[in-house]
């Protein structure tokens, strides 16, 4: 690609969801911002009814209350098929998926429809590429001091967020954190998309293997062994999980 991947499409994606169980919580909204030479040329946003009460802690951070889900929310299954449809004509044409921890939300999405169609976004086309901001940030600036959640990346690189916890503004801003990371580490733009997904996956383990050391050195409880998959973390042994 002339200029290199950073310059073409890329596919923001982010949901806001019940909980922080990737495989026991469900999306309560999602967004597709389609970025082209940095600039967005499209948004497509959802809310979803998830066929469950929103707990009070999710709607504090989020602001969606059961109430608006089931008045004005899609159901679950169209939600899942939209995204599936829009994630498939992404990795059709080579499009990255970009996100912040992409491992919760392609994880809940891969989740939800094994229980509703019986297989996983791979089985189903799904194959990459994919690119997390969070993942590329914390390998490639290891020793930076302090937390790396998006709005702490959105200040680092100095990029807008203007609605934190709003599927759109956080898909958006992922984007543009991208963006920031490969002027600031132009190695990461000269490879080629599917041996930096591929990285990424052993970047991750990396960091999950010393994440984990750390944790148990101080005597907490280490990482579960679906901590280390990247994009897409396994589920436990046992039957499936259902919806909550």
């Amino acid at each position: 690609m002339a200029g290199g991947w950073h310059t073409g499409e890329l596919l923001g994606f982010d949901l806001e969801t019940t909980g922080v169980r990737r495989h026991g919580d469900v999306p309560v909204s999602f967004a597709l911002v389609r970025v082209v030479a940095g600039q967005v040329v499209e948004r497509v946003r959802g809310l979803v009814d998830p066929g469950c009460e929103i707990p009070a802690a999710a709607t504090a951070v989020h602001g969606i209350t059961t109430a608006r889900a089931r008045r004005e929310g899609m159901p679950l299954e169209a939600a899942l098929a939209l995204l599936l449809e829009a994630l498939e004509a992404a990795a059709t044409r080579g499009v990255p998926v970009v996100g912040m921890n992409l491992a919760y939300d392609l994880s809940m999405v891969d989740h939800q429809l094994r229980l509703v169609r019986g297989r996983g976004l791979h089985e189903q086309g799904w194959v990459g590429p994919a690119l997390d901001v969070l993942v590329l940030d914390r390998h490639l600036d290891r020793f930076r001091r302090g937390k790396r959640r998006l709005g702490h990346l959105c200040a680092h690189y100095t990029v807008a967020l203007e609605t934190a916890h709003e599927a759109g503004a956080d898909a958006e801003a992922a984007v543009l954190v991208l963006l920031a990371l490969c002027e600031r580490f132009p190695s990461v733009r000269e490879l080629e998309l599917g041996e930096l997904t591929r990285l990424q996956a052993d970047w991750h383990r990396q960091w999950a293997s010393g994440h984990d050391e750390w944790l148990t050195s101080q005597g907490r409880p280490g990482l579960a062994p679906a901590d280390a998959d990247w994009p897409l973390a396994r589920v436990a042994a046992g039957p499936l999980a259902t919806r909550p």
